[in-house]
């Protein structure tokens, strides 16, 4: 990917540390940095993430706490708006709103995209804010809210380590 932002590939203190104690900081240098660490979403994944069917959402509170939550929907679950923007529905669950509650506190959220019928996975951080009737919204007719995740860094993974597993038809 050709625009990327030199934020997109900085790596803070902890992350520098565990790469000189565990002997992996010349792998990262500034070529690979570009090549696997992203500030937007190249096009031609755009029609993938669309039609993924869940994903995992994870937050915190200001205090650090962390919450990871799985959404899902079905393909047509992620609305990507642009390169740098996407926009999910939000449906309420068991209403105690973990997810939107971190986000209203500290919008950092990190999404994580696994294909298990292939392996591919992808990593998507950013912050998020919640939208009611507004253009966001609108994209989620069925929900009442909607997230949009501004991105910051996009991480392909490898498919190492990705059980591959069938879809089975939802009968519920």
């Amino acid at each position: 990917m050709s625009d990327i932002d030199s934020k997109a590939h900085t790596f803070h203190q902890g992350e520098l540390d565990a790469q000189k104690k565990w002997q992996t900081e010349d792998l990262w240098d500034g070529e690979r940095k570009q090549k696997l660490l992203w500030s937007k979403i190249p096009t031609e994944y755009h029609q993938r993430i669309e039609q993924a069917p869940f994903f995992f959402l994870a937050t915190s509170d200001l205090d650090g706490h962390c919450d990871c939550s799985f959404k899902g929907g079905g393909p047509g679950l992620i609305k990507v708006i642009d390169a740098s923007h996407f926009a999910f529905p939000d449906f309420d669950g068991n209403g105690a709103f973990m997810s939107l509650g971190n986000i209203m506190q500290n919008p950092h959220v990190g999404c994580l995209f696994i294909d298990f019928t292939d392996g591919a996975r992808l990593r998507v951080n950013g912050t998020a804010s919640i939208h009611e009737n507004d253009s966001i919204s609108d994209y989620f007719t069925q929900s009442q809210r909607a997230i949009l995740v501004s991105i910051e860094q996009v991480v392909p993974n490898c498919k190492a380590y990705i059980p591959r597993l069938q879809a089975v038809e939802n009968k519920a």
